[in-house]
């Protein structure tokens, strides 16, 4: 069996270095995603060749390198399929992806690799999901992964959507009137940018016409004035948009987005995390908070969120992820769980109705896990009794 080429990857400076066990350099060979991938992960890389002769690098164990025992064989693959040399590289990143995700983030190696191999493919993305389950923390994961020019803008903040996506025109003494460009304008134009839209659902309607022809496939313009003939501003090459959304009639202050506009993107859904994960995350997170007392955190969280899915649902919506990181904040803080509660949790819920209000619902829910005596007097009789049989 012949032996092939693999080399060690090697910081110097700013730059990622790829050396061969006899020295010989190869950094010029390699692509600087792979080489800086291949490092940060402890790895080396293997040249390989496919079945058309043209070669690729695929990342291997380090033990590889060390031991010399590489061959020119390559790795068996669950689907038999021919790799195009172009090909080779874009896999090889989309398939070993996961290990890039953050640990504090939640998400199923699927969705990962589908969020991934979307962004390499110049798709637009759209993250959809409840509020607080991590939509734009993946969109961010996702931007820091690539080692691409990113740019973010929250549209659900602005109040000018020409200004933020155009630009303004301005006048000055002795300088007159005068047209300066967006930073929107700047971004669509930088070569391979990922530009993250924030809460797009909460955007003016304004905004979605002007961003109709920048994320259609079929035009990628943006038109500087709606008048005809009017400049325009083309989208550069590799650029990849990733929106953020909530969609549902719970969510207030969003508006209903347009199918035009939903039709511009490929859709990937944030799941809300079932108990374990919950717990997982929290502990990750909060290692120094009595695992029990954040066990029954997300004992909570599940509980609302299981009320909220329910046909008899008595809230409208369960205990976001962003609350429960809130929440376990202040645990770490030395607030009780009552305490906590009362602070980032209660007021979330209506509280009209007295004993029969959203918020007195939650309340005996929380109590069931609050062993400090603190939640003692929360409700009148009436209440504790409704709250036991919970």
């Amino acid at each position: 069996m012949n032996k092939s080429i693999v080399v060690k990857i090697e910081m110097s400076g700013n730059r990622y270095n790829a050396l061969a066990a006899d020295g010989t350099k190869y950094t010029s060979d390699i692509g600087t995603g792979t080489r800086k991938r291949a490092f940060e992960q402890g790895k080396a890389l293997e040249r390989r060749v496919n079945k058309a002769g043209n070669y690729y690098w695929w990342k291997v164990p380090m033990e590889i390198f060390n031991d010399g025992t590489a061959s020119t064989a390559p790795a068996a693959t669950a689907v038999s399929i021919e790799v195009p040399s172009e090909h080779a590289e874009v896999l090889n990143f989309i398939h070993s992806s996961y290990s890039l995700k953050p640990r504090g983030l939640m998400m199923s190696e699927l969705k990962w690799k589908y969020l991934m191999r979307s962004a390499v493919r110049g798709k637009n993305i759209m993250m959809t999901g409840a509020a607080g389950c991590g939509k734009t923390m993946a969109a961010k994961a996702l931007v820091n992964s690539l080692d691409r020019p990113d740019y973010y803008f929250n549209l659900g903040a602005t109040q000018d959507p020409r200004g933020t996506l155009i630009g303004n025109t301005h006048f000055e003494e002795g300088k007159g009137t005068y047209f300066s460009e967006s930073m929107f304008v700047k971004a669509i134009q930088t070569p391979n940018a990922v530009i993250l839209l924030d809460e797009l659902s909460r955007a003016h309607p304004d905004a979605w016409n002007i961003l109709m022809t920048v994320l259609d496939y079929g035009q990628r313009y943006l038109r500087l004035d709606e008048q005809d003939g009017q400049a325009t501003v083309k989208v550069a090459d590799g650029v990849t948009f990733i929106a953020t959304a909530n969609i549902g009639n719970e969510y207030t202050s969003t508006r209903q987005l347009d199918k035009a506009l939903m039709d511009r993107f490929t859709i990937v859904e944030m799941d809300l995390l079932n108990e374990t994960e919950e717990y997982d995350l929290l502990t990750y997170m909060f290692p120094h908070v009595d695992a029990t007392t954040i066990s029954n955190v997300a004992k909570i969280a599940s509980l609302t969120r299981s009320e909220s899915s329910s046909d008899t649902a008595r809230i409208p919506s369960g205990i976001s992820t962003r609350t429960t990181v809130e929440l376990c904040g202040l645990l770490f803080d030395g607030f009780t769980l009552e305490e906590s509660a009362g602070v980032c949790i209660y007021p979330q819920y209506d509280s009209s109705g007295g004993v029969d209000s959203e918020r007195t619902f939650v309340k005996q829910i929380v109590q069931k896990f609050c062993d400090d005596g603190s939640g003692d007097d929360l409700f009148n009789e009436d209440e504790v009794e409704e709250a036991s049989s919970i």
